[in-house]
């Protein structure tokens, strides 16, 4: 068994329907993962709130790597306006959010969905207004905590939806 560097491997590229939207995530580190984790599982586009650490900030810069030039980017300054812009392209927003409505992620049927917005609450308040989703998927999570980091709720997230998706492509 030999271990392969990033130059012994050649990933099968391809880019999936999906869009991030980021609300008000505060923290440098996650803003960067988010960008080397949506970039790894081909996203389309990520959104941040104006208030969120910018790309040019260090620690952003640092943790993300060279993927800020490789996928696509906004601000915005209105959760709810870019909510409903989303929705008028065409996309189902879902939340990656515990709620009385959540249903469990390897229960939901991605490939039902043509362009998917997955939305990140906040570090600490979680989704702004809850009540703008379509619909809410949740982590099944057997330890005590009932949460873990954004970032790994979104890795975990994008690794069933393409995996999904992948599925899906690959019959037709």
């Amino acid at each position: 068994m030999e271990q392969l560097t990033h130059y012994d491997i050649e990933n099968d590229q391809k880019q999936f329907p999906i869009t991030i939207v980021c609300d008000a995530i505060r923290t440098p580190e996650n803003i960067g993962m988010c960008f080397r984790i949506s970039e790894s599982f081909g996203v389309q586009k990520i959104y941040f709130h104006e208030n969120s650490p910018s790309t040019e900030n260090r620690i952003v810069k640092k943790t993300a790597r060279n993927t800020v030039n490789q996928i696509k980017h906004a601000v915005y300054k209105d959760f709810e306006e870019i909510i409903q812009q989303l929705k008028n392209e065409g996309n189902t927003i879902i939340g990656i959010e515990i709620t009385d409505k959540s249903m469990n992620i390897q229960d939901f049927n991605f490939k039902k969905h043509q362009k998917i917005v997955l939305l990140l609450g906040s570090e600490r308040n979680g989704i702004e207004n809850i009540n703008l989703v379509d619909e809410t998927i949740a982590i099944p999570m057997y330890g005590r905590n009932s949460s873990m980091n954004v970032i790994h709720s979104l890795a975990i997230t994008l690794y069933e939806v393409t995996n999904q998706l992948s599925v899906n492509k690959n019959k037709n």
